[in-house]
């Protein structure tokens, strides 16, 4: 009879029991079906699904170099100029007098008209972090994405991930950021959106297991010479194991048609023949992302998104901030209902939407206080970190640009502002949390990474 102590473990205690149980289990020798099947008669059917689903988020991340992440302040805008009259008419904002303010948020946050996450709940909602420095006109912004000295935001990520393994851990379109970090796996890069689908076109999918009865013999073999090994017991081989397992199972299809948008999904993306390319690869990709995600072959994809420095963002009035916002708006809000309609193919109770974080970072948001030409300068030098956290992070802006200027920090451990101070004290904070987030609420994972104050005070502790 499963106990009730168990059963009603809640929060950090419920994380807690199952990371501790399944290293017990992992110590013991105990074999995966085992170990679940006495979870279930322990602590419930509810608590052996939870320890069955992976321990870490999957990741997107947009690298927003070359101007292009100022595109992305039109969809999640700067409290003061979103919601400021529309006879502020210097603010670089597609949409004065239009903005609605977000109900629930930990923190202030603004939508425009075209912003996603409108109908989801305060939870569910972005986090903006002032973080970093301007480093304008880059293809590879670092400042807003490190940790450490020795080790870069989004490769930390990648590390944490590897517990739960795939056959690409991590892939990537150039220009990209990466960085380094103990324990981060290799990257796999391809040129384009399109190289996202041709990583995983094998050769041998093409000739050698193209006859269904090839590729369904030699996935066989595979798993009874797992049976006959010796070694497969081990906890030390659970892990590659596994990804032979993955991999056995899909050498012999070709996935080219699986990973690659359709006309259907373009639709759904607001991708037609007149869209421009920069807003192509950021649908493509993020489309091809969910379906390799569906298929278990990678846990974070990584990509350039804009790259195109818009000064003349408004030099005709807001027509083309409008038609931008509007392209991003539907692209974010597409794959999020994909991740939504698509399984978790590691937790038969949940879908992808449940465990996707993502973050776009990159050189400068450009001034928001000046539509004119729209400068690369940024008030006090900043920076921001845009994260979608999932439930793990606090909402709102951490941090603000007033009407007037003045730049405000933000305190890691409380969350409250703190004036004057630059984004660049609060970079390796921002990171820790997306850490945070990805892992799933492990604190202690997060310190084999991050060494900064606590940062209790934008994350949510009580996160199951």
């Amino acid at each position: 009879m499963a106990d009730p102590r168990l059963q009603n473990l809640r929060g950090a205690g419920r994380r807690d029991f199952l990371r501790w149980s399944a290293t017990l289990a992992a110590a013991l020798g105990l074999p995966r079906a085992r170990f679940l099947n006495v979870l279930s008669d322990t602590a419930g059917v509810a608590m052996a699904d939870g320890a069955s689903c992976a321990t870490t988020a999957r990741s997107v991340h947009f690298v927003a170099g070359n101007g292009g992440l100022s595109n992305f302040t039109l969809i999640f805008p700067q409290v003061a100029m979103a919601s400021g009259s529309a006879s502020n008419a210097n603010f670089a904002f597609h949409a004065p007098g239009m903005s609605t303010m977000a109900t629930g948020t930990d923190m202030p946050l603004a939508y425009a008209p075209e912003s996603p996450f409108q109908k989801q709940g305060p939870t569910k909602q972005m986090t903006m972090f002032m973080a970093g420095s301007n480093e304008t006109h880059t293809t590879a912004p670092m400042t807003a994405a490190t940790i450490s000295s020795s080790s870069g935001m989004i490769s930390a990520v990648a590390a944490i991930q590897a517990a739960n393994p795939t056959l690409l851990p991590v892939i990537g379109v150039t220009p990209l950021v990466y960085g380094v970090a103990p324990g981060s796996p290799a990257i796999a890069q391809v040129a384009d959106s399109a190289g996202l689908v041709g990583l995983f076109n094998s050769q041998a999918s093409q000739t050698l297991l193209k006859t269904p009865q090839n590729a369904s013999l030699h996935e066989a073999y595979y798993k009874a010479f797992l049976g006959l090994n010796a070694a497969a017991g081990r906890a030390t081989m659970t892990a590659p194991l596994a990804t032979g397992k993955v991999a056995a199972n899909l050498l012999g299809r070709n996935l080219a048609l699986a990973l690659t948008p359709t006309a259907q999904d373009d639709a759904n993306y607001g991708i037609n023949s007149g869209t421009a390319s920069k807003f192509v690869e950021i649908a493509h990709s993020l489309c091809t992302a969910v379906k390799a995600f569906k298929l278990g072959l990678t846990s974070c994809v990584i990509f350039p998104a804009m790259l195109d420095d818009p000064h003349d963002m408004f030099d005709n009035g807001n027509a083309l901030g409008q038609m931008t916002a509007q392209t991003l708006g539907t692209i974010i809000t597409a794959f999020m209902a994909d991740c939504a309609a698509a399984p978790d193919p590691s937790c038969s109770s949940q879908s992808l939407a449940d465990s996707i974080i993502f973050t776009i970072h990159g050189d400068t948001t450009k001034d928001p206080l000046q539509r004119s030409g729209w400068p690369d300068g940024t008030e006090g030098n900043s920076n921001t970190l845009y994260v979608y956290g999932n439930g793990f992070l606090k909402t709102g802006w951490f941090g603000n640009i007033s009407a007037t200027g003045a730049v405000t920090g933000w305190d890691p451990t409380t969350g409250a502002g703190v004036p004057g101070q630059a984004s660049s004290m609060t970079a390796a904070p921002a990171g820790a949390a997306v850490l945070y987030a990805v892992s799933k609420g492990d604190s202690r994972r997060v310190e084999d990474f991050y060494t900064g104050p606590s940062i209790n005070g934008v994350i949510n502790l009580t996160q199951e």
